[in-house]
């Protein structure tokens, strides 16, 4: 269940699913069970455990028209589609059942290595994803180069689509494959009748602020020793993430309670 994480080589703990997935249900034996420093991340809006951490969710209305109809946004579209017009992009929604470890690690092992995922939160994806769809879209290049590949969970009980990781070719960075990708999971889910693409935690990446028209709060438990070195650390998650009075809170306060916030959109 608990994968270790480092923070400038200070152990600490999180979930199998802290990397790839959203939404993680916890209740209190995990808790209880948990090796300490442990956190938690993306724990459910309606569950009564977690407190709203300092990141948010950023979420796409693709079925808003006031969206696609920014002009702003549809001068960056042109220009994307302009950059990968010879391009060819191929989709595929794939059952979670049918994917094994090895499937999911030739998506994206570049994008795991990079980013320290370590096998066991592939193999967390692979659980998470056991009773839902994938959605798998990649873009080669006329030379056959595999420019992107894009891997994003369906979860229709929330009418979005989630987007977990998406792995690019640096050789192609001067075209912005990475955006390019948001626009071409935020048109699938639009054509697919979803509401919401959601682009996960938004706090690190500027780059999204061209597709957020919502933010929603990311709920997240940390239990700590304050005197642990990762909680003496101020650059630690535990700082950044937490205020340290919500260190080892387990329940929400119903006031903490938030809607999804709309945001107007801002050419800055």
């Amino acid at each position: 269940m608990c994968v270790e994480s480092f923070h400038e080589h200070i152990p600490y703990f999180t979930s199998r699913w802290d990397a790839l997935c959203p939404y993680i249900d916890v209740n209190e034996d995990l808790l209880r069970m948990a090796k300490k420093p442990f956190i938690v991340y993306a724990v459910p809006p309606e569950s009564p455990y977690g407190v709203p951490i300092t990141d948010h969710y950023g979420l796409v209305d693709v079925s808003s028209q006031d969206f696609w109809s920014d002009e702003y946004r549809q001068h960056k579209f042109k220009k994307l589609d302009k950059a990968f017009k010879r391009f060819q992009v191929t989709e595929r929604l794939i059952p979670g059942r049918t994917l094994t470890i090895d499937d999911v690690a030739s998506m994206g092992q570049e994008h795991f290595d990079a980013y320290e995922i370590h096998e066991k939160e592939i193999a967390g994806f692979v659980d998470y994803v056991r009773n839902l769809d994938v959605l798998l879209i990649q873009v080669h290049a006329e030379n056959g180069d595999l420019v992107l590949t894009d891997v994003s969970i369906i979860l229709p009980e929330r009418d979005q689509v989630y987007g977990s990781f998406c792995q690019w070719n640096l050789d192609y960075k001067n075209r912005s494959p990475g955006i390019y990708a948001c626009l071409l999971v935020s048109r699938w889910a639009a054509k697919h009748g979803y509401r919401f693409y959601n682009l996960g935690p938004i706090g690190d990446y500027p780059y999204k602020s061209l597709f957020v028209t919502d933010r929603e709060p990311i709920y997240a438990i940390a239990l700590t020793d304050p005197n642990h070195p990762l909680a003496q650390d101020p650059t630690s998650p535990l700082h950044t993430d937490f205020d340290p009075s919500t260190w080892n809170q387990v329940l929400r306060e119903p006031m903490e309670e938030e809607e999804p916030q709309c945001l107007a959109h801002s050419n800055e």
